[in-house]
């Protein structure tokens, strides 16, 4: 009895302890959220919340205590509470989480093509299927809005911008030389195979403060984070012979390609319109490995190596033979490792890189030598924190260190540069309906020896469930062209200043955007060499030189793409509109430059027909005449070309053969044969001029891929 006394003497004083914790929970808009968790944390005591959105229970606690409330579909909630006595009435708000119905996203300037953003426009098996873009990621960016082709140079020509104005970027990394080795009035294809990457990112400006050294754009690569377990493929066509293998387990993989090819099968088949003397020849190889170390982190490696060897008569229409042999032996190196990684809930988050990148030209045109030599180690790292409302802020930091060699007519030129860069960045979600992004880049290179500040401002409206509008403005630095850094050394920063208009609905799997923009270009490289002008886009600058070129580009463009309306039928239609000129390089006067055409035109459809199993895509590209330089027109740059018409077929079919998975893949360029004309030269007394236009006038190409195990699966969308 007394054992029983005591017992109620012990409980009674924690009986009358407890207090009541009561209130509601409803969303931003006051509407009641049933079923909400509500609890202390730390403790045992909580309930969920009615129809009503009300809840009440009991708890021992005292003093103060940290309330919390989880939804389904909202961000937590928690925030301190004093209850000393009853703690009633408490109001609890849920902010909706961000997803891809009820998110303003920043748009302007940007082609998202990953499964990950909304805006996603092009997937990798968008660029392997599409016809015209030879499975190349640049070729496949030239049929998007914004980009320009021209068919005789290497690069990825934006917004009145020319090659040297886009940087390639993986995985944050920027790669030294995207594209294999140019050669006269030939246009060189990118290095990279699109299956590498799970996303891409092409920007058409105003991109964002983590990324510099481009006056236009950037093209953002995202290496995938594993493999399906393939085992052994082999890929056969008139141009090359290479096997791949993927391994998989749990917490790695590894991937690896190897090839050799000469092109020499093909030219016998295809009539050329360049004078081969020996047809390229290369090898290759590369190794991808990929480890989980913890729950979050991804350590990614790729390595690749690749060599090629030529030898051509290019076109030389001052020489008395009117043309110059040409030798080229090529040798490239890339290795990149990036390390991801977060923590306390995904609200910290890390990313950083290294990599190394080596590029050796051994050139020799007419007997002179004209070597190349390249090279490029960076390291980068950027911390970003999540915050409260779905608000983000990152800060980071990149080192390069470059080096460069070029022998011209037996003179060797050396450059060293160290290049830094410290960059701050916050996406602020002001409303559901409206956003910005605020950017600060600082960049530091020892070859000018100055600093640059480069502002980042973007913002976007939600104006309804599946459409909003973009704004994106901000300036943008780049070196000058290393050729002019060779012989002048005092030279600054070439500068870009965007503003971006941008609207686009997504609805039913059809999307509709368009853009306007305006660039302002300044402190570009004049040349002033107090003769006529050389029309030779690889000539050496020998004359004094000063940042006193300037320049616009304005337009704009449309995108619509119907994946909805034709059962197993998408297509998108683009065009692009560009004004632009400028006073830089040579030119004595401001004018339109020999890469703008004016007018840029896509149309691409793909079928799919399942009882062939059997992709067809077709491409119309349409590009107006560019400027060239007439020594017998009184106007500088005063003729055009005639416009380019290219029509490219592609087909693709599923088969087993001996139990094995093959894709057999055929394509025609330019199915027409129309003579297209990319520009005109002259030769030195004006009298004679001859056509630069295609390698071949018409091409075709056919293969197949050849899948070695059991588990390799293809189906309708990954052809």
């Amino acid at each position: 009895m007394k054992l029983f006394f005591y017992l109620l003497l012990l409980i009674s004083p924690l009986c009358s302890a407890q207090k009541t914790v009561s209130g509601k929970v409803t969303d931003k808009k006051g509407n009641a959220l049933p079923g909400a968790n509500v609890f202390l944390k730390g403790t045992y005591d909580g309930t969920t919340t009615d129809a009503n959105g009300s809840f009440s229970f009991q708890t021992s606690e005292t003093d103060t205590a940290a309330l919390a409330a989880t939804y389904v579909g909202y961000e937590a909630f928690e925030k301190k509470i004093g209850i000393k006595d009853n703690a009633t009435d408490l109001s609890v708000k849920l902010e909706e989480l961000a997803n891809e119905l009820n998110t303003v996203v920043i748009t302007a300037g940007a082609f998202e093509a990953s499964d990950e953003k909304r805006m996603a426009m092009l997937k990798p098996l968008d660029i392997v299927t599409t016809a015209g873009a030879a499975a190349d990621i640049t070729g496949a960016m030239q049929f998007l809005p914004g980009a320009q082709r021209v068919g005789e140079q290497e690069g990825l020509f934006v917004r009145g911008g020319s090659g040297q104005e886009t940087k390639v970027v993986i995985d944050g990394m920027i790669v030294q030389n995207p594209f294999f080795s140019s050669l006269p009035d030939v246009q060189s294809r990118g290095r990279f195979n699109p299956f590498m990457f799970k996303g891409t990112s092409f920007s058409t400006g105003g991109y964002s403060a983590q990324y510099g050294q481009a006056l236009s754009s950037v093209l953002l690569l995202n290496t995938t984070d594993k493999v399906s377990n393939n085992g052994l493929g082999i890929s056969l066509n008139l141009a090359n012979a290479g096997l791949n293998y993927d391994y998989a387990t749990k917490n790695q993989s590894i991937s690896a390609v190897a090839y050799y090819g000469n092109l020499k099968p093909l030219f016998s088949l295809v009539k050329q319109n360049v004078d081969w003397l020996q047809e390229p020849e290369f090898k290759g190889s590369s190794l991808t490995y990929r480890l989980r170390p913890t729950k979050n982190g991804v350590l990614k490696v790729y390595g690749m190596y690749s060599a090629s060897d030529l030898s051509m008569n290019s076109r030389a229409p001052a020489s008395d033979s009117g043309k110059m042999k040409l030798d080229l032996e090529n040798k490239n190196s890339f290795v990149t490792s990036t390390y991801t990684d977060s923590w306390k809930d995904g609200r910290w988050s890390l990313n950083s890189g290294f990599s190394y990148s080596r590029n050796n030209d051994n050139t020799t045109l007419d007997g002179f030598n004209f070597d190349r030599f390249d090279e490029r180690t960076q390291g980068r790292i950027v911390l970003s924190r999540l915050l409260s409302g779905n608000n983000t802020i990152l800060f980071g930091a990149e080192a390069h260190a470059i080096r460069l060699k070029n022998g011209v007519d037996g003179k060797l030129y050396n450059l060293k540069d160290r290049y830094t860069a410290a960059f701050i960045e916050s996406e602020i979600y002001i409303t559901r309906e409206l956003a910005g992004r605020i950017g600060l880049r600082a960049e530091y290179s020892s070859i000018l020896r100055d600093v640059n500040l480069a502002p980042r401002l973007s913002f976007a409206y939600k104006t309804g469930k599946y459409s909003q509008v973009s704004l994106a403005a901000g300036q943008f630095y780049q070196n000058p062209d290393y050729k002019y850094l060779y012989t002048n050394k005092n030279l600054d920063y070439e500068r870009a200043d965007h503003l971006i208009l941008n609207y686009q609905i997504i609805k039913n799997q059809r999307t509709f955007r368009a853009e306007a923009f305006y660039k302002n270009y300044a402190q570009l490289v004049r040349e002033f060499t107090g003769q006529k002008f050389d029309a030779d886009p690889y000539r050496f600058p020998w004359d004094q030189t000063n940042n006193g070129g300037k320049g616009y580009a304005r337009g704009f463009d449309f995108f619509w793409r119907d994946q909805k309306t034709i059962k197993n039928f998408d297509y998108w239609i683009t065009y692009s509109f560009v004004d632009s000129e400028r006073l830089f390089q040579q030119f004595q006067e401001s004018t339109t430059p020999t890469f703008i055409s004016n007018h840029n035109i896509s149309l691409i459809a793909k079928k799919w027909f399942q009882k062939i199993t059997t992709n067809v895509s077709m491409t119309y590209a349409f590009t107006s005449g560019r400027p060239y330089y007439n020594p017998n027109n009184e106007q500088f740059l005063g003729d055009k070309t005639a416009p380019v018409h290219n029509v490219n077929i592609q087909a693709s079919k599923l088969q087993n053969v001996l139990g094995n998975l093959v894709i057999f893949y055929a394509s025609v360029d330019n199915i027409l044969n129309t003579k297209n004309v990319f520009t005109y030269r002259y030769t030195p007394d004006g009298k004679t001029r001859y056509a630069v236009g295609p390698q071949s006038y018409r091409s075709f190409f056919v293969g197949m891929q050849i899948m070695l195990s059991k588990k390799a699966k293809v189906s309708k969308d990954d052809i």
